[in-house]
């Protein structure tokens, strides 16, 4: 089921984080994305991009202001019930793609369901539905990941992340060991389910080049200099 294009995906509110007994604060910006809108952050190491990500993933937690998803708090709250809404409304696509390369490929796909519950049923369904637009032939669907190409596993990752039509997808740099061509491929593919899905992106990068595929771009940098205006991409 599509998300509701009227609720925002994902609400920020007067946010930031600082580590214990640390100088470092991370101020970030109020911010509203409804569904279907997808969000670019840019930044070099350093600049702050994974402790954002823990922080909409909910590995992290907010030291102030709150995190919503779908209009429900998601931050501030324990770290138990954060691991319950990302199970269930939350994709990751990783830098490592991060496959069990002994699992098949239907099994990797469904493993995230493992901790986010449901009808087994309906997810295999699901899976076996979102394998085949991703062009991944039935043949393969028992073979281990190890056996597949890279474009495959990539195919593999984004059909996982999307299995349960989550609210958000997180991808981590997943195109940072890719040619030009494999790069652009991979992002049509992913924006495109996550469209089909009803599904908003952030993405992180620091190849500012992709910033073209999105209607939102942050500059960590700018962050770093007290300035947290979100813009639009052209």
């Amino acid at each position: 089921m599509l998300n509701d294009p009227n609720i925002p995906a994902l609400e920020l509110k007067n946010c930031q984080f600082q580590y214990p007994n640390q100088g470092f604060l991370l101020q970030l910006p109020d911010l509203r994305l409804m569904t279907g809108q997808h969000l670019f952050v840019r930044g070099a190491s350093g600049s702050g991009k994974t402790t954002l990500l823990n922080l909409l993933s909910g590995i992290s937690g907010v030291t102030s202001g709150d995190i919503l998803l779908h209009g429900q708090p998601f931050q501030p709250a324990t770290a138990a019930r954060r691991d319950r809404i990302r199970a269930a409304q939350i994709g990751v696509v990783f830098q490592q793609l991060n496959l069990i390369p002994y699992l098949s490929v239907l099994d990797n796909v469904l493993l995230g369901q493992a901790f986010a519950g449901g009808k087994a049923a309906v997810f295999i369904a699901r899976a076996q539905h979102l394998l085949t637009r991703l062009d991944i032939d039935q043949t393969l669907w028992q073979r281990p990941a190890s056996q597949l190409s890279i474009g495959q596993q990539q195919r593999v990752a984004i059909a996982r992340a999307l299995l349960g039509e989550p609210v958000l997808l997180i991808a981590d740099e997943p195109t940072s060991a890719l040619d030009a061509d494999n790069r652009d491929a991979f992002m049509r593919l992913m924006l495109d389910e996550a469209g089909r899905c009803g599904t908003t992106v952030v993405f992180v990068s620091h190849d500012a080049a992709l910033s073209r595929y999105f209607h939102w771009t942050l500059d960590m940098a700018q962050l770093a200099q007290g300035m947290v205006e979100v813009a639009a991409c052209c």
